[in-house]
């Protein structure tokens, strides 16, 4: 049996149909819920620990470990990545778009 293979647009939210802009926060906010998780097991940090260095309760940090990602927002998740001394930079880049061959 043959199995076919869709090439990714870069975003999974995006190729689970999501509108674009859509897509976009929630790609946006994954990054940065896997970049808090990365910087409390680089510090071996417990639950309460890392709630008392993002300034958060240790409800939120459990959320953050189960992915509710509905729970956060990009303001939130950058404010928690700035109390553990963590610098963000956005970068902005233009999409490049296929154009179509008639």
């Amino acid at each position: 049996m043959k199995m076919k293979l869709t090439p990714s647009s870069g975003n999974v939210f995006q190729d689970l149909g999501f509108p674009p802009e859509e897509a976009e926060h929630l790609k946006i906010r994954s990054d940065l819920m896997i970049d808090l998780c990365k910087v409390i097991k680089a510090k071996g940090l417990k639950q309460a620990e890392a709630a008392r260095l993002f300034g958060v309760t240790q409800p939120r940090i459990s959320d953050l470990f189960k992915g509710k990602i509905h729970l956060f927002s990009i303001d939130t998740l950058i404010d928690m990545l700035s109390h553990a001394g963590v610098h963000v930079r956005i970068v902005v880049s233009s999409q490049k778009r296929k154009q179509k061959v008639a």
